[in-house]
């Protein structure tokens, strides 16, 4: 009689947000599951999504992975209050699932929402498996430097909270070296991090000529020179500082400010750009489908990612990657220390201005738009590092080392 195949080692991964979300966590993780599912048995517990299709509670198959959609809220995340009872819910509802799971041979979570890893922590050691933590900004620092959670006694239990579960989780995964050393200073074992950074699938974001077919349905001709924000429109971008530099620049006629995405500041930043009389100068646009992402980031002549001062090693903004993915060259606005400052001057694909200061944004713009025949050698060579440093292929390689090493 034939001997039974082996069972592949299973993993149990929690995360608010999984695809077809167009939240960064949920197309990362996804991309990872699909990536490694070959090997290893991906059971993913996840929550709704808001008026999106495949987004309601249930169990599903998607391209190898097995997926359950717990029944959490999915209010609006623009309202504080509202995102908190969308974390609560899924919390209990990860646990609930978590703990009727199948048995895992390894828990794994992205810290989305930040105390899932807590969740977590109690599902592996009801199981007595390990405990695996992607850490993808560090909590509660980065509403503290924000000024968005300022109750000192909540402030304290979520620190002592988030230092629980890095004390113990058998692996964290940090996503810059700044970062590994915050993770580190707030309890986590140095022998336990490694450092995986976000990735891009570049077989998929790859350059497209500046005047494509999404370019010129939006209006944003040849004759124009663009500058993009594509992502997250919250607090942690700083696009205020983007705004503003804006009205330095009224000289220059022909250039376009665009601003894809959603998020908690959105309508904040549109009322700024009318109060600032920005008119036909800024154009904002919802999240773009995923078919369209090409052709959306390459209609730029030039991106602009910005982080809140204070941020640096707490936040490290993911689209920096998208961006370099299609060629072209982009502006960072943040502290020199950021990991996105660090690769960009490494790297030489664009320029570093400090965060909050929009007339050396607005210059930095103007001599970006003064060397504009020059811009596609900053673009090559941000194309080139991540295609060797950041694609997707290569980040599921580290993580399939990581997981092997802990099953066995």
């Amino acid at each position: 009689m034939p001997a039974e195949p082996a069972r592949k080692p299973r993993i149990l991964v929690l995360n608010q947000y999984y695809a077809p979300g167009l939240e960064a966590t949920a197309q990362l993780l996804a991309a990872l599951c699909e990536g490694i599912a070959d090997e290893f048995e991906i059971h993913v517990v996840t929550g709704r999504l808001r008026d999106r299709e495949g987004g309601e509670p249930g169990r599903f198959e998607r391209n190898g992975v097995h997926v359950e959609r717990v029944r959490s809220t999915a209010f609006d995340r623009r309202r504080l209050a509202l995102r908190a009872l969308n974390y609560l819910t899924f919390l209990f509802q990860s646990l609930r699932a978590g703990l009727a799971a199948p048995r895992p041979d390894i828990v794994f979570c992205m810290t989305d929402p930040p105390i899932i890893a807590n969740i977590a922590l109690v599902v592996a050691r009801r199981f007595r498996v390990p405990l695996v933590v992607v850490s993808q900004d560090v909590f509660p620092e980065v509403a503290v430097e924000l000024r968005r959670l300022t109750n000192p006694a909540v402030v304290k239990v979520l620190r002592v909270a988030i230092s629980h579960y890095l004390r113990r989780a058998d692996r964290v995964v940090a996503i810059g070296e700044t970062m590994r050393r915050r993770l580190v200073a707030k309890g986590a074992r140095p022998e336990t991090v490694s450092i995986i950074p976000n990735w891009v699938d570049t077989t998929f974001l790859t350059p497209q000529p500046r005047d494509n077919a999404w370019a010129r349905e939006q209006g944003l001709g040849p004759e124009s020179f663009v500058v993009m924000h594509s992502g997250n429109v919250g607090h942690a971008q700083n696009l205020d500082a983007l705004l503003r530099a804006f009205t330095f620049l009224r000289d220059l006629t022909d250039v376009r400010l665009v601003i894809i995405g959603d998020g908690a500041r959105y309508v904040e930043l549109t009322a700024l750009a009318e109060r600032l009389e920005l008119g036909d100068q800024s154009l904002f646009l919802p999240y773009q489908n995923r078919e369209v992402l090409p052709e959306s980031l390459s209609s730029a002549d030039l991106h602009v990612v910005g982080l809140a001062r204070g941020l640096s090693g707490y936040v490290v903004p993911s689209r920096l990657y998208g961006v370099l993915s299609v060629a072209r060259p982009v502006i960072v606005a943040a502290d020199e220390e950021s990991e996105t400052a660090q690769i960009v001057t490494a790297v030489g694909c664009g320029v570093v201005v400090p965060p909050a200061r929009p007339e050396l944004l607005a210059l930095a713009i103007r001599r970006a738009y003064e060397r504009r025949d020059e811009l596609a050698a900053d673009g090559e060579r941000g194309r080139a590092y991540v295609t060797q440093e950041a694609d997707a292929a290569v980040a599921v390689g580290r993580y399939r080392a990581l997981l092997r090493e802990v099953v066995a």
